[in-house]
């Protein structure tokens, strides 16, 4: 989440006209996050999130995103779903953008990964593998592996002026990476970026799944390898939590089957998912407006987990 387009009073005015939340009391953007512009908003009635589609997420991708939040929403999932307008439309526009008015869920985004978290969350996710099935809806993986190579290029060797060497220390990594990767594993829809600020928790208690926006099609233990990268290190990378880690495993396979294949392979879906964030992220650093709300996260961060994924096997 972030702010890259602000919206006036008149333009949120026009917006909730649309629908039958009630009249704005506050309107407050929300500057975690990098993707999209997000907004809390509240009304005379409730409270809301307000979305507009920046970047990275595509308007013709927004109904993929939305059924699916719809599917889970209908087999029990905490997740948020977009609100219909009085025309029956999920999807506005706003201040130039797509946007859609979302509900809010109860809860707070987890700042602190424990066992007690993490088992919980891992639950979660393997509640959200087992409730897609029957979703026949499918959408590639814009920033799948087979991304990472262009996008490694597209950053060429400005991305050492993050850190001299970046370049090629990521393209060491992703060389090994794409001779091991095992595209044999069973595909499905994952959301792909289950950090500990996507899911909401009252205590020790999953109360939203959230940001969907990079959910696709793609190898299902990767969603579990992009988990583990984010939740069982501190930020900078610097620190593994072997219990956190355990956990999250240990709460997926609760929920869901993981065959001995698919945990054989997380390790290099970990390094993978390490390459993935390390190049979006200096991408990132590289290429975001100067003002723009938005809180740059630290590529290295996931170098330094790349380094320990590299060094023994954190699943074993």
């Amino acid at each position: 989440m972030a702010v890259y387009t602000q919206v006036g009073a008149d333009e949120l005015a026009r917006l909730l006209e649309r629908f039958d939340v009630g009249e704005p009391v506050a309107l407050k953007g929300i500057a975690e996050g990098i993707e999209n512009s997000n907004f809390l908003l509240d009304t005379t009635r409730s409270r809301y999130i307000l979305t507009l589609y920046e970047k990275r997420v595509s308007e013709i991708d927004l109904p993929f995103f939305l059924d699916l939040i719809q599917h889970l929403a209908g087999r029990g999932l905490p997740v948020p779903r977009a609100l219909a307008n009085r025309k029956g439309e999920r999807i506005q526009r706003v201040a130039g953008r797509p946007a859609c008015l979302i509900e809010f869920l109860p809860g707070l985004a987890v700042t602190e990964s424990t066992p007690e978290k993490a088992r919980a969350a891992g639950e979660a996710l393997g509640r959200m593998h087992a409730a897609s099935v029957g979703f026949d809806r499918t959408r590639p993986n814009s920033l799948g592996m087979e991304a990472w190579r262009p996008l490694l290029e597209r950053c060429g060797t400005a991305a050492d002026e993050v850190a001299p060497g970046l370049y090629a220390r990521l393209d060491e990594a992703l060389a090994q990476i794409e001779r091991e990767w095992p595209h044999q594993l069973p595909r499905a829809v994952i959301h792909a970026d289950l950090f500990p600020d996507n899911v909401l928790m009252l205590g020790d208690r999953v109360t939203g799944l959230i940001d969907f926006y990079f959910a696709c099609t793609d190898v299902r233990a990767y969603d579990l390898a992009v988990m583990h990268s984010a939740w069982a290190f501190d930020l900078a990378g610097e620190r593994y939590d072997a219990g956190v880690g355990r956990a999250l495993v240990e709460g997926y396979r609760s929920a869901f089957h993981l065959s001995n294949e698919e945990r054989r392979a997380l390790s290099v879906l970990a390094r993978g998912a390490c390459v993935r964030f390390a190049l979006t992220r200096t991408w990132d650093w590289l290429n975001t407006p100067a003002d723009a709300l938005v809180t740059r996260k630290d590529p290295l961060a996931y170098v330094r987990r790349l380094e320990s994924y590299e060094r023994e096997d954190l699943f074993a």
